[in-house]
């Protein structure tokens, strides 16, 4: 006999824990300092980021290297709202060294907020958008796919540099003091920086997770393990790679935009290939295709990043090449995969019949997916 399932067990099981760390989280300014709390704040910031690459590479497996691109453009896209304000209505400081004598024209709608909140989500998805098509429509995939995402990148981070009276240069766009007419410095407004953060975060992970349940997560799982089935019956991996690709690049912009006013400063080097190549290892350390892995990677690696710096400033970089070989080598499935492999193993030899159910992760993939989808 087959005993029904508790909905509300099947509730506390599905999002107790979000629930859980959601509420410790908006309760953290509380027991934090105000230091501490911007660095965990700049860190939520990035698992925004690790959950966009989590979908376009865990869950679709088109490893991106160019997620450094639409964060970098999030960020730059917000901080030129956030200069004019602080300037209130004067030249920005790199163009006057430049000899500039008014504002650049490309700059004058950035004075609105609602037009830069506008192309911080709007822009990132029309780039990624028209690559991706391109891209996936000639079946570029693989390891060649990442290298033109890492090219365009690289290509951006230069340009950026190369345009000292419009983007600042090197030094990108530095002396940010308020955001809607409240002080940077005041730690009420980074409180509420850091609890926006959160809540952002929150409803990034609530809609990724919908996304991923879906018949479109299906399909893109399926496209994953076996593209040629999934345009065998009927379907357009080209429509779901790029869909998929146009809402990693959103939610690294809106990290971007996110993490620009917690830390005063975006630069060309946010664009360079090297932060490109963290947000991978943050997704890889906590384990690819579960979301939560994504954010607790994120976590976990600027955490340590952070820790270790501190003490062994010249060589923490070794350090955190260790942790990634490390990762690899040994949890394959990152942190929360191999935790729900292992949980897995132990229900299956019968020390639980009552465990709640653990979500298998669709990384290990699925060639029944394709089929599954029509029925």
């Amino acid at each position: 006999m087959t005993s029904q399932k508790n909905p509300f067990r099947t509730f506390l099981t599905d999002w107790g824990p979000f629930i859980i760390w959601g509420v410790i989280l908006l309760l953290a300014p509380m027991v934090l300092s105000e230091f501490r709390l911007n660095l965990l704040g700049k860190f939520l910031t990035f698992a925004i980021v690790a959950i966009g690459l989590d979908l376009i590479w865990g869950y679709g497996g088109m490893l991106s290297l160019g997620q450094g691109l639409f964060f970098g453009m999030g960020a730059y896209f917000f901080a030129m709202y956030l200069k004019l304000e602080s300037g209130g209505g004067r030249l920005p400081d790199f163009m006057v060294w430049s000899g500039m004598k008014e504002l650049p024209s490309i700059w004058q709608p950035f004075a609105s907020p609602v037009f830069a909140i506008m192309m911080v989500l709007i822009g990132p998805m029309v780039i990624a958008a028209i690559l991706g098509f391109f891209v996936f429509r000639s079946r570029i995939q693989g390891v060649y796919f990442s290298i033109i995402t890492q090219a365009l990148t690289l290509i951006v981070s230069i340009s950026l540099i190369g345009q000292q009276p419009y983007t600042g240069g090197t030094n990108g766009i530095t002396n940010l003091s308020t955001i809607f007419g409240h002080s940077l410095a005041d730690p009420q407004t980074q409180v509420a920086l850091y609890l926006s953060t959160v809540i952002i975060l929150g409803i990034i992970y609530i809609l990724a997770r919908l996304l991923t349940r879906s018949r479109f997560g299906r399909l893109l799982v399926a496209t994953r393990d076996d593209e040629a089935r999934v345009r065998f019956l009927g379907y357009s991996p080209v429509t779901i790679k790029t869909t998929t690709f146009a809402i990693s690049a959103v939610c690294a912009g809106i990290g971007g935009a996110l993490f620009v006013p917690q830390v005063g400063i975006i630069s060309p080097a946010a664009l360079d290939v090297v932060p490109s190549i963290m947000m991978v290892i943050w997704v890889a350390v906590g384990g690819r295709a579960t979301l939560v892995g994504a954010v607790v990677g994120a976590l976990l690696v600027n955490a340590g990043q952070s820790a270790v710096s501190e003490q062994f400033p010249n060589i923490w970089q070794y350090f955190l090449g260790a942790l990634f070989i490390g990762a690899v080598l040994l949890f394959p499935q990152g942190v929360v995969g191999s935790y729900r492999m292992a949980f897995a193993r132990w229900r299956a030899r019968g020390h639980s019949a009552d465990a709640p159910e653990v979500e298998e992760s669709p990384v290990a993939g699925s060639g029944r997916l394709a089929q599954e989808v029509v029925e």
